[in-house]
């Protein structure tokens, strides 16, 4: 398979192993834009390549979440102030399943999903002129919704993406990168 993209931040390594793209985060990588923290934070690794209105994107990965907010899924980027990631962190012990909007300040929405740990998950983004709907899987089961965000219209980029905020050593298997066209319906 080969991956699109151009990398927002280098990772602290990535190996291709068949197939899969293995990715090893920076220590104190991260994405977050002021709210209740007070920083700015815009060295998450993110392969990114164009996504158009009307396109949906989806990744698959797999990852052992053990460090305090190491995350892994699927970012959509059109600028450092207007960014969306979307996908699994790990937070005070507890695998979550969310996103980050962040439309000059971030928020942050998020439901445990600690099941998932370890396992297949698929993240998909789907753009619309005005928002992006997302959904996410687990080992191949039926896709449930996460997050319906406003967005920016005009040129964005989409792909992969990791953080380690905490710790080093922190690797996500990327098994699949998918784009297509965006879902149809909301439900």
């Amino acid at each position: 398979m080969t991956w699109p993209g151009r990398w927002l931040n280098e990772p602290a390594q990535v190996a291709a192993e068949g197939d899969d793209l293995v990715v090893t985060a920076v220590a104190g990588s991260d994405a977050w834009r002021h709210t209740s923290y007070g920083f700015v934070h815009d060295s998450a690794h993110a392969l990114l390549a164009p996504l158009a209105v009307g396109q949906a994107l989806e990744v698959d990965f797999v990852a052992d979440f053990t460090g305090q907010f190491d995350q892994a899924g699927l970012m959509i980027r059109a600028d450092a102030e207007h960014w969306l990631k979307a996908g699994c962190e790990y937070a005070d012990g507890t695998l979550n399943l969310g996103a980050v909007v962040t439309l000059g300040k971030s928020d942050w929405s998020t439901g445990a999903a600690d099941d998932w740990n370890g396992r297949r998950i698929t993240v998909r983004a789907s753009r619309a002129a005005d928002s992006i709907t997302v959904r996410a899987a687990v080992d191949g089961g039926a896709f449930r919704l996460v997050r319906v965000a406003p967005f920016v219209d005009g040129a964005a980029e989409a792909g992969p993406y990791l953080c380690a905020p905490t710790r080093a050593d922190f690797s996500v298997r990327f098994l699949a990168v998918r784009l297509g066209p965006a879902d149809a319906a909301l439900h």
